[in-house]
């Protein structure tokens, strides 16, 4: 609901409004403050609100410089936007994609150890004696 009751609906009607406040309550807001404030106090309330925005701008400049002075020599041209769209980003593909990205790394897991383990028995197999045959001896060992 709007502050006189209206409920306030996303669109055309409302492109103009700020927080919620169109013009006419704005209008309604600044007529209530100078009644309340009075003309008297009006003149210094003036200066706190200008330099207040004044303040702001000033930080807002200063961030802004800030950030462009983070970012060196790419600058903004460069940095890819489209990637950190939220909207791109649907939660069950990206489900979808860890799933096939676990089951892809099981499976190379699974097949390193396979290739592990018959490394392992082809060195065992090429170490055995043929039936029959004496073991190397050491002299020097014993």
């Amino acid at each position: 609901m709007g502050l006189f009751g209206r409920r306030h609906r996303p669109g055309a009607d409302n492109l103009y409004s700020v927080f919620g406040i169109s013009g006419t309550e704005l209008i309604i807001l600044a007529i209530i403050t100078f009644v309340v404030i009075g003309p008297e106090r009006m003149p210094e309330y003036a200066r706190q609100i200008r330099e207040f925005v004044k303040t702001v701008r000033r930080m807002a400049f200063d961030a802004k410089d800030d950030f462009k002075e983070a970012l060196g020599e790419t600058g903004l041209e460069d940095i890819n936007w489209r990637q950190y769209d939220p909207r791109q980003y649907d939660p069950r593909v990206i489900v979808r994609q860890a799933f096939a990205e676990d089951d892809a790394e099981r499976e190379r897991e699974a097949k390193a150890r396979e290739e592990a383990l018959l490394k392992e028995q082809e060195k065992a197999e090429s170490h055995s004696l043929p039936r029959g045959a004496y073991a190397p001896f050491d002299v020097d060992a014993t």
